[in-house]
């Protein structure tokens, strides 16, 4: 089963890494090497994020965004010979689509409780929703290169760049899905994010949002869906974002996204979100009880700034 973060990261079981096939192997292959550097320690708990205007990426990314990331080489379990990490682009739309059918669709937790769709077939709207994300080039993908040229996608984390007013547009355009399903789910999400609002609360002009984080089946339990969203700070990073966020929809994705430095801004207990007459419109099984809205900063080499808590 897959993972999840729907915003979301669909991150998933105790093998997976979160909500979000063979390809021919391109004339040239991109290798991504990351520079992440750990957070350093503090005894403050409490965040505060600096605003410097000295540095303009930190108040307006560039129309124009660094889509490689060079990083160091991790000594973990995702230093195989066999696998890369690439940047997505749209040429890559159909294989990870395909990627998210097997993965990702009908194992997420708020897909499952709603009857999204089955294993292996096709969702419309949420098939648009990912090929949106992959429009921003923002997002990375593990591969598993095989022989004769050829490579499999192990995982992959979806990323856009959400700016203040495209959630409510969003939950506007959802009266016109005719997928009542699809309502369900992001109408919860979009109106507790109106809710919470994350734009207000730390004075930003746009967002990295992480939206889907998936993993194959066969390749769980390797640190990939953690290697990936590794991966994604750096790329927010590189681009210029002071903030990143995530709907984790499910408890392996959550402790993904806190493990690398996220924190949790709200909560939407499923049990409690309901219709006029009381009852449960998105019955989640156990153990997802709950959707965080999860958020960390990003403020360049100086790992000085901090962000308050909520």
């Amino acid at each position: 089963m897959g993972c999840c973060c729907w915003s979301f990261a669909f991150v998933g079981c105790s093998s997976c890494s979160s909500r979000i096939s063979h390809l021919k192997a391109p004339a040239s292959r991109l290798h991504i090497f990351s520079q992440l550097s750990p957070p350093r320690k503090t005894n403050n708990k409490s965040r505060y994020l600096r605003y410097r205007p000295a540095h303009p990426l930190r108040t307006n990314p560039p129309q124009k965004y660094t889509n490689l990331v060079h990083t160091r080489r991790f000594a973990c379990a995702t230093d195989s010979p066999t696998m890369e990490y690439k940047m997505i682009g749209p040429e890559h739309c159909a294989q990870v689509i395909e990627h998210l059918r097997h993965n990702f669709f009908a194992d997420e937790p708020l897909n499952k409780a709603a009857g999204l769709c089955q294993n292996g077939s096709s969702c419309a709207a949420l098939e648009d929703h990912c090929a949106e994300a992959i429009q921003d080039r923002m997002s990375v993908m593990a591969v598993d290169v095989k022989d004769a040229g050829t490579y499999k996608i192990a995982g992959v984390v979806l990323n856009g760049i959400l700016k203040p007013n495209d959630t409510a547009k969003a939950l506007e355009k959802l009266d016109s899905s005719g997928d009542a399903h699809f309502r369900k789910i992001f109408e919860m999400l979009h109106k507790h994010n109106l809710k919470h609002n994350l734009f207000e609360h730390f004075d930003v002009q746009s967002m990295f949002d992480v939206r889907i984080l998936s993993v194959d089946s066969s390749y769980r339990g390797q640190g990939i869906a953690n290697e990936l969203v590794k991966r994604s700070v750096a790329v927010a990073r590189k681009n210029g974002f002071r903030l990143m966020k995530a709907d984790a929809t499910g408890i392996f994705s959550q402790k993904i996204f806190r493990s690398n430095g996220f924190e949790v801004f709200s909560e939407q207990p499923y049990c409690k979100y309901t219709d006029e007459n009381g009852k449960v419109i998105l019955p989640v099984e156990a153990p997802h009880i709950k959707m965080q809205l999860l958020y960390k900063a990003i403020c360049g080499d100086d790992q000085d700034d901090k962000v308050p808590n909520h």
